[in-house]
């Protein structure tokens, strides 16, 4: 009699790996289509006020995007924008940084050198982003223990008599 193999299983990928996926996605297409409407609004309107208006409603967007589809929470709200908002200036002073850096280190960096900085702090940037959003701006929020409407406050507990030895 012979042993049977067993069945191979179905592999699943990680809920995480997923929501990383789905964030890349909506974040990246918010960003192609952000580039779009500056290419767009370029001959109408100022690069400065233009990029600042198109800077907001792209992160809007995708802060909806991202709170439906890569998180799928139900938390929404200006709270929600606010917080998103926030991880996006921490991003912008990260990749600013980088080149300013870059820049202290070598007088006239090279376009390609300049590019793989950004390109390298913007990656960084966009995975500290992803776990702000998951662990802070749509986290579940903790359940906290139902106090039922009749309890009074809690009475400290009686201090215990000291002994002392003679």
């Amino acid at each position: 009699m012979t042993a049977r193999a067993p069945l191979p299983t179905k592999r699943t990928t990680s809920p995480l790996v997923m929501a990383f996926v789905r964030f890349v996605v909506c974040g990246g297409g918010v960003g192609l289509a952000a580039g779009g409407a500056l290419v767009l609004l370029g001959d109408r309107v100022p690069l400065v006020l233009s990029n600042a208006v198109v800077t907001v409603v792209s992160t809007v967007i995708a802060t909806e995007l991202h709170s439906r589809i890569t998180f799928r929470s139900e938390r929404g709200g200006w709270r929600i924008h606010l917080r998103s908002g926030l991880t996006v200036v921490v991003s912008y002073a990260f990749t600013t940084a980088a080149l300013l850096v870059l820049h202290a280190v070598q007088s006239a960096p090279s376009a390609l050198v300049e590019q793989t900085v950004y390109l390298s702090a913007s990656a960084v940037a966009g995975a500290g982003r992803f776990a702000l959003l998951r662990l802070v701006v749509f986290a579940p929020a903790t359940a906290r223990p139902a106090v039922p409407a009749t309890a009074g406050p809690i009475a400290p507990a009686p201090a215990k008599p000291v002994v002392v030895a003679a």
